[in-house]
């Protein structure tokens, strides 16, 4: 289909991107300062049109739709426990919310329109305000309208802080995404398209680091950096890399997790997942860095780098091994065998791959028992419904407390990222059937293979389980469920 390949090219200013070794310097900080506030203690924050310069201070801007004008929008922080308040004010020309991703928080703040809220109309309000239990790296974004609000630049990053900081010497938040642009660098406006939703869902060909062309981040030798990694993308898996350095795992998806060393400094993320890491700034000064995302072509493409202060080191050597960050409150004891279990098969879309698997046959759109969907646009099914996320019956109901165990089957020829909604999950690891050391809210289901989750049902009231990549959850891969 013309304008929207599957696989995108990247543009020459991206290729030569790649092979530069110009430096532009760049102010973490802008980002991190604190919304507007209100006279009763409201963080205001607007959901507003305006610009990035997302392919370098050379070229033109782009028109995007940011909280306060900005994509990401500001960095809210909050101590772990304390009460946070934002009220969000809609000068949009449509309907929006505000999702906040990851936080186990009571069900009315999820931001999940028709089922925990009526969408903010243009010219109205709404006030969200919860204490988060966890500290962690979450983030917020828009969940209306989600494949064209998201990719237009609606979302921010929230960092719940620990009570007792971990030892490290700066904290930096890397919000990675994919812009679909045309030539004139303007969106290409293709939300939501056929192609798209059969397919993998809306990839750009533009890739950003805090919406910047090459983000470039100034270090000094024997620097303890804590990086915050997010894929604010609506559909595209990323395979993130920090070369040259030892990249400390210590939380995933929010959560802390036993200290590891990902291999070769390389993380997968999915639309969704967060990624905490502690990186040692062991080069020489003077010394240069890429950071990397792979190109869907076997290659890699640098989005930052890290630059080394030319001066003398931050201290004679790097810091110890360090310790891992305290564990959250979540329910840990996961009772298997009084567990509500259930299959969630995931169908759909194109490749010709079980295209006749859905419900009553068949070989195109619509072929799926749906709730809210249009019969013209059930692509995807989720458990054999082809649903919104807010229509039609919960996918189950479980009493509060009771472990639930989902297994999801991919039986489709994409990837699928699972979330789930104001709970985190332990995943199984079919090499030993016990538990993986960390927890997740959302996790990538690959092609031909499934994926066992278990989490205690803990959260009253309902929540939404569907696919992050947006195009697919908006074509039918999107259900909820009841806690009581």
């Amino acid at each position: 289909m013309t304008g929207v390949p599957f696989l995108h090219p990247l543009t020459r200013r991206r290729l030569l991107a790649c092979i530069s070794a110009t430096v532009t310097a760049v102010a973490l900080s802008k980002r991190s300062f604190g919304a507007e506030t209100a006279a009763d203690g409201y963080r205001v924050l607007h959901a507003r049109p305006d610009t990035a310069q997302l392919r370098g201070k050379d070229a033109g801007p782009t028109p995007i739709w940011g909280y306060d004008g900005m994509s990401p929008g500001p960095t809210l922080r909050v101590k772990q426990g304390d009460e946070l308040k934002v009220r969000l004010v809609n000068d949009l020309d449509q309907s929006t919310v505000v999702h906040w991703h990851g936080l186990r928080l009571p069900n009315a703040m999820d931001g999940v329109p028709f089922l925990t809220q009526k969408p903010i109309e243009p010219g109205q309000s709404f006030d969200y305000h919860f204490a988060p239990p966890d500290a962690g790296t979450f983030w917020y974004h828009t969940h209306f309208g989600s494949s064209e609000q998201l990719a237009r630049g609606l979302y921010g990053a929230l960092i719940v802080e620990e009570r007792d900081a971990p030892q490290v010497d700066r904290d930096l938040m890397l919000m990675v995404d994919d812009w679909r642009l045309l030539d004139n660098g303007e969106i290409q406006p293709s939300f939501g398209n056929f192609h798209d939703a059969m397919m993998a869902g809306r990839l750009g060909q533009y890739i950003t680091l805090n919406s910047e062309d090459t983000l470039d981040i100034s270090v000094k030798t024997n620097e303890r950096l804590r990086l915050r990694i997010v894929n604010t993308a609506n559909s595209r898996i990323f395979q993130f890399r920090t070369a040259q350095h030892v990249a400390r795992v210590m939380a995933v998806d929010g959560q802390p997790c036993p200290p590891n060393v990902a291999p070769n400094g390389v993380l997968r993320l999915a639309p969704g997942n967060r990624v905490d890491l502690f990186l040692d700034a062991t080069l020489a000064p003077g010394a240069r860095a890429p950071i990397t995302v792979d190109d869907l072509r076997g290659g890699e493409l640098q989005v930052g780098r890290l630059v080394y202060d030319a001066g003398p080191p931050l201290r004679d050597k790097p810091l110890g091994e360090p310790q891992p960050l305290p564990d959250n409150p979540i329910p840990a004891k996961l009772d298997v065998a009084n567990a509500l279990k259930l299959d969630v098969p995931l169908d759909g879309g194109g490749m010709g791959m079980m295209m006749g698997r859905g419900m009553g046959g068949g070989m195109g759109p619509g072929r799926f028992q749906g709730y809210g969907v249009p019969p013209q646009q059930r692509i995807w099914a989720l458990a054999g419904v082809s649903a919104t996320g807010h229509d039609g019956p919960p996918i189950f109901t479980v009493a509060r407390g009771r472990t639930v165990m989902l297994n999801f089957a991919n039986r489709s020829a994409f990837p699928h990222a699972m979330h789930v909604h104001g709970h985190h999950f332990r995943q199984l690891d079919p090499s030993s059937e016990g538990w993986r050391p960390y927890w997740l809210d959302t996790v990538i289901v690959d092609v031909e293979r499934a994926e066992r989750v278990a989490f205690v049902a803990d959260n009253p009231g309902k929540w939404m389980m569907h696919c992050h990549m947006i195009e697919h959850m908006a074509a039918g891969m999107a259900a909820w469920f009841q806690v009581t």
